[in-house]
C-alpha cells in the first residue's frame, strides 16, 4: 500500500464529502477549460472526479505514479513525474489554458503561487488546498496583519475566496496545522504597470521591513529624493491597497 512520506510533506485527504464538494467547484470550470493539471494527486482522491476531462497530473512520488497507474488506470501520457517547481509548463496541452488544482503540498505552496504567476496568461483559474495561515494571506486585503507581498503580488493578476475551512482530520496522516480550500480567478482587466519587473521589486521591498514607513524602506529606489516627501511614502506598506501600490511605482518609475 502506499505510504505517505514526510519527505515530500504527504498529507492525503481522506474526508469524502469534502472531496465531492471540491471536485464540484473543479469541474464547474469545464465551461472556461476542459484541460485540468492536478498537482500532487497523491492516491487520486480528487483525481477520480477529473477522469472525463483532458487531464494530466505533476507527481513527483514513483510510488504514487504507480498507484495511479495501477487504480485508477492513467496512461503514462497523463503522469508527469517531476518535480513541479522545475518542470517547464509551456508544452502543456499544446499551448491551450488550462485549470490547476491540488491538495499542495504545504512546504512548496507559496512557491507554488509563484510558478503559477509565471504561467498567468495560461491559467484561467486555481483551485486549491493550502495551510490555513497561507491561504488567509493569500486572500488578505491590506489594512490586517495577513497581509503582505504575497497577498499584493497575487492579487495584481487574481482575485480569490475562502470555498472550505478543513480541520486536521480529514488528512491521513492529519497535519498539525489547519487547512484551507481557496480558488483564485483571474482577472480580465490588469493595471499594466503590475507586468512592470519594478513593481515587484517595489512590493517585495515595502513589506521587508513592513514596520517602516515606505519613504525609508523604498528611499535606494528613488533618484529624487524629494518625491519621498508625499504623503503616500508615509505610510506603512500593510496600509496600501494594490491600486496604491500601483501608484507609487508608477512615481518611482519616473523619477528614475
Amino acid at each position: 500500500m502506499a505510504k505517505a512520506k514526510k519527505q515530500y510533506g504527504q498529507h492525503f485527504l481522506i474526508n469524502e464529502n469534502l472531496c465531492g464538494q471540491i471536485a464540484d467547484k473543479m469541474l464547474a470550470w469545464q465551461t472556461t477549460s476542459n484541460h485540468y493539471l492536478e498537482l500532487g494527486p497523491g492516491k487520486g482522491v480528487l483525481t477520480k472526479y477529473l477522469l472525463k476531462t483532458d487531464l494530466m497530473v505533476v507527481e513527483i512520488d514513483p510510488d504514487m505514479v504507480n498507484h495511479l497507474q495501477e487504480h485508477l488506470k492513467l496512461s503514462p501520457d497523463q503522469i508527469i513525474q517531476a518535480d513541479f517547481l522545475k518542470q517547464d509548463l509551456s508544452p502543456l496541452f499544446e499551448g491551450e489554458s488550462f485549470i490547476l488544482v491540488g491538495n499542495f503540498p504545504y512546504n512548496i505552496s507559496s512557491q507554488i503561487i509563484f510558478k503559477m504567476l509565471e504561467y498567468k496568461e495560461r491559467i484561467p483559474a486555481m483551485i486549491g488546498m493550502f495551510q490555513k495561515e497561507l491561504a488567509q494571506r493569500l486572500i488578505a486585503g491590506h489594512g490586517g496583519k495577513d497581509y503582505g507581498a504575497i497577498s499584493v503580488l497575487l492579487q495584481a493578476f487574481y482575485s480569490g475566496k475562502r470555498l472550505y475551512n478543513v480541520s486536521p482530520g480529514s488528512f491521513s496522516p492529519p497535519p498539525k496545522v489547519d487547512s484551507m480550500v481557496i480558488e483564485l480567478i483571474r482577472k480580465e482587466n490588469v493595471i499594466p504597470i503590475c507586468n512592470d519587473p519594478l513593481f515587484r521589486r517595489v512590493v517585495k521591498q515595502s513589506f521587508g521591513q513592513r514596520r517602516k514607513m515606505l519613504r525609508n524602506t523604498l528611499k535606494p529606489l528613488v533618484v529624487d529624493k524629494s518625491v519621498l516627501e508625499q504623503d503616500i511614502f508615509r505610510m506603512r506598506p500593510e496600509q496600501l491597497s494594490l491600486s496604491m501600490f500601483c501608484t507609487i511605482t508608477e512615481t518611482i518609475k519616473q523619477h528614475q
